[in-house]
């Protein structure tokens, strides 16, 4: 048997036993756990035929009364306390035109950032070498360093023959 086609009818079985079907009293009798939730819906409603709604105060319809009429001696609310109140309270306040302008402002930044971004020309990839080479090529660019690097060499060829002669070096 299934207990949860049972257990919709349950309630049924409590509020009017006598138009119950036999199949659902069987079931009741054998199921531990069937027999124990109408039991358990038994002391509910037991519970609640013994519980008292407790007596208005004698006072209250006074009270009540001074209340409105504090309420519409008051002078009105501003509007910031009007915009907490509809917000507080749940009143009908249409986000949707609030919600259209910032998703049109944010459309426009995004659009102008993209074309912004869109009309700078690419970057140029920096070439990946090395310092030396770098230098190299500094070098084979520049004509006149090679004359004077070409004239030191011719001097210092020329001073190291002298220096064993004369027994002076001269330095540059």
């Amino acid at each position: 048997m299934i207990c949860r086609n049972f257990k919709e009818k349950l309630p049924d079985l409590l509020l009017e036993p006598e138009s119950a079907p036999d199949e659902l009293l069987a079931h009741v009798q054998s199921c531990a756990e069937c027999d124990r939730e109408l039991r358990e819906l038994r002391a509910t409603m037991g519970a609640l035929d013994a519980w008292e709604a407790p007596e208005v105060s004698p006072w209250f319809d006074a009270r009540m009364a001074a209340m409105l009429r504090r309420e519409q001696q008051a002078p009105p609310p501003g509007w910031l306390e009007r915009t907490r109140a509809r917000l507080r309270f749940g009143e009908k306040l249409s986000l949707r035109p609030l919600a259209a302008a910032a998703l049109i402002t944010i459309m426009a930044v995004g659009g102008g950032v993209y074309a912004g971004l869109a009309s700078r020309p690419a970057p140029v990839p920096a070439q990946s070498s090395s310092q030396v080479i770098r230098d190299l090529q500094s070098l084979d660019e520049n004509a006149v360093v090679f004359q004077q690097l070409n004239q030191l060499d011719g001097q210092s060829s020329g001073n190291s023959s002298n220096a064993g002669n004369s027994g002076n070096s001269s330095s540059l």
